[in-house]
């Protein structure tokens, strides 16, 4: 593809990266380096049982003469409530110097706004949808166990609102961690589904954000300091490399789950990824995901896996060179012009890529009659923070298209397919 070296770039990533099998390990000396001497670790339960990383990591923390006070509660999909009850388990406690979060991206999502309750004191639903954070939070310092969220590469946090069906953000640049450990010995824990499930969601964020609005047309709104901002060539070359290691490595790594190298290539995946759309931003498939989770009650990369490449293929007109380079990332074209079917092979083997992997590409085969659809058409639109970024016009029209296609398991010009 051609870049276009006029193309604005606003990019935001934490101060420091280290990453490496093993890096976990260089993180006391590096807290004692930079003088944060007490901090809470926010885990779950397994991690934090001993033996497993977060009871070593306290224990090392302990030894290097930093204070550590422990919650262990995290659960998947955290909510506003979890996050005020976790306030008040540790209000017991001096405030911190800063907070380590160990574990997925709902581990880490839920320590981010801990960064800023821990401070005030306040209920976390006061920091939703706000524009600019009215205090700084706490540094947050993030080691993720999984290859796919990214989480501490972003500075949005996603956490469920009362009702259990609507998932709301706490947005701002100060909730990107300062410290991001990256060490792939932690995801070898991962069951084949998680490996699968948050290697997906890697690829997603890579191709969305490698096809989502340019800088140059997206509304910032005013911003002077947005999270998202629009694709641009930094972000553009940070998708490549995720979407070629993705390619490379996602099978492997869950059909051998020991296979270090496997397991390196997709933590550097998930990492190029993040630092993409962590600046570039997302657009129709997260959109129509969290409105699929709310019916099915799926896994984040399942249900970003099952409309992936419905979204692809519906933007073969207005992203035809991208996703021509993505096939040729493939291995499946060749040509060096782009053409529509160039763009259709690359959603076929993504799709084909998705199902190898034990995930869904049918919206019917996760119990979804076509009653729905309308409906998650309406829930995908609703969240107007990803839909304005979709680039191409008329996306009610466009994200019914998808879904349709995504209900039958149909990518263009190809055959019904039996119920």
């Amino acid at each position: 593809m051609t870049v276009d070296l006029l193309e604005p770039i606003h990019f935001c990533s934490p101060s420091r990266i280290v990453f490496g099998p093993g890096v976990r390990r260089e993180l006391p000396a590096l807290l004692r380096h930079l003088g944060l001497m007490s901090a809470v670790l926010v885990t779950d339960r397994f991690f934090a049982a001993p033996g497993r990383p977060g009871a070593e990591l306290a224990d090392a923390l302990l030894k290097a003469g930093i204070q550590c006070a422990v919650f262990d509660a995290c659960q998947p999909d955290p909510s506003l409530a979890l996050c005020d009850a976790a306030t008040g388990a540790l209000s017991g406690h001096a405030r911190p110097q800063c907070v380590l979060a160990l574990g997925g991206g709902s581990n880490i999502d839920l320590a981010k706004v801990l960064t800023l309750t821990l401070v005030s004191g306040a209920p976390a639903a006061s920091y939703v949808g706000i524009p600019s954070l009215p205090h700084a939070p706490l540094p947050l310092i993030a080691l993720p166990t999984t290859s796919g969220t990214a989480s501490e590469l972003t500075p949005g946090a996603i956490l469920v609102a009362g009702d259990g069906q609507t998932k709301v953000a706490v947005m701002d640049n100060q909730l990107r961690a300062q410290l991001a450990v990256i060490d792939p010995e932690l995801s070898v824990s991962c069951p084949p589904r998680v490996t699968a499930d948050a290697g997906v969601d890697a690829l997603a964020h890579a191709i969305e954000s490698y096809i989502t609005l340019d800088a140059s047309r997206f509304d910032r709104e005013g911003q002077p300091d947005p999270g998202y901002s629009g694709r641009n060539p930094l972000t553009l070359m940070f998708a490549r490399e995720s979407i070629r290691l993705c390619f490379a490595h996602l099978q492997k790594a869950y059909a051998e789950p020991d296979h270090m190298t496997a397991r390196s290539g997709m933590a550097l995946a998930s990492l190029y990824a993040g630092l993409s759309y962590g600046s570039a931003g997302l657009h129709g498939v997260h959109a129509l995901a969290y409105g699929l989770a709310a019916l099915t009650h799926e896994t984040h990369g399942t249900t970003n896996a099952a409309v992936l490449p419905y979204v692809m293929a519906e933007l073969a007109h207005e992203r035809m060179d991208d996703l021509c380079e993505i096939a040729r990332m493939a291995g499946v074209y060749s040509d060096s012009a782009p053409t529509p079917a160039g763009a259709l092979a690359a959603a076929q083997h993504v799709r084909s890529l998705i199902a190898s992997v034990g995930l869904p590409t049918e919206l019917r085969r996760m119990g979804l009659n076509r009653d729905q659809l309308p409906g998650l058409v309406e829930a995908g639109l609703g969240v107007r923070r990803l839909t304005k970024a979709f680039p191409a016009t008329n996306a009610p029209a466009r994200y019914a298209a998808i879904v349709q296609a995504a209900f039958l398991g149909r990518l263009p010009g190809e055959a019904p397919r039996h119920a």
